[in-house]
């Protein structure tokens, strides 16, 4: 069992990310006492998606490739219809996330970000949502698509959009109290 207070968690994101998904869990976790770091491909501060034009900047703490995943007990990734796109076509960012999930670590995808699960290999036989617009490739790599606010597969979370970050933060915290996970590997 981990504290909240206790806990190490990192935030993956590139330009394009739905600002309020890496904003809001990044506050929200600070606030409760947990370390959380942002994550960049080169460490560069990266640039939100706010409604229908770029918002704002957030500072990177470290280049994606330079994640200790023994470090952290969970990432978290935000979504936006950009980020994740961008992100699903770099090596190292889908390496790091099933290594994530292949060591039982918190896995907690929102929005558009389910599709790093799906490059990653981590949906197959798993209850998930998503953005609408992307669960024919969550059911078409074999998770079981759920329409609700926020699903829990054995410590990979997934929500649907920025009004469900009450409950996907909520289940982060949840599930970083509980510990590591035990699963199958990716």
């Amino acid at each position: 069992m981990t504290k909240i207070t206790d806990a190490k968690i990192v935030i993956i994101a590139t330009h394009g990310f739905e600002q309020s998904e890496l904003e809001v869990p990044l506050e929200k976790l600070r606030a409760q006492g947990a370390e959380v770091h942002v994550a960049s491909p080169d460490g560069s501060p990266i640039i939100g998606w706010n409604n229908k034009d770029w918002g704002d900047s957030v500072k990177a703490d470290l280049k994606i490739e330079d994640i200790a995943v023994n470090d952290y007990i969970a990432v978290v990734l935000p979504g936006g219809q950009i980020n994740p796109d961008l992100l699903r076509v770099d090596k190292t960012t889908v390496d790091k996330i099933r290594e994530f999930a292949d060591k039982g670590k918190i896995v907690a995808a929102i929005c558009h970000a389910p599709w790093l699960l799906i490059e990653a290999g981590v949906a197959k036989g798993r209850e998930m949502t998503s953005y609408h617009s992307i669960r024919t490739d969550l059911a078409n790599a074999g998770a079981k698509v759920l329409d609700k606010e926020v699903v829990n597969s054995n410590g990979i979370i997934t929500s649907r959009n920025p009004d469900d970050l009450d409950a996907f933060v909520a289940k982060i915290v949840e599930e970083v109290q509980e510990g590591e996970h035990r699963r199958n590997a990716a």
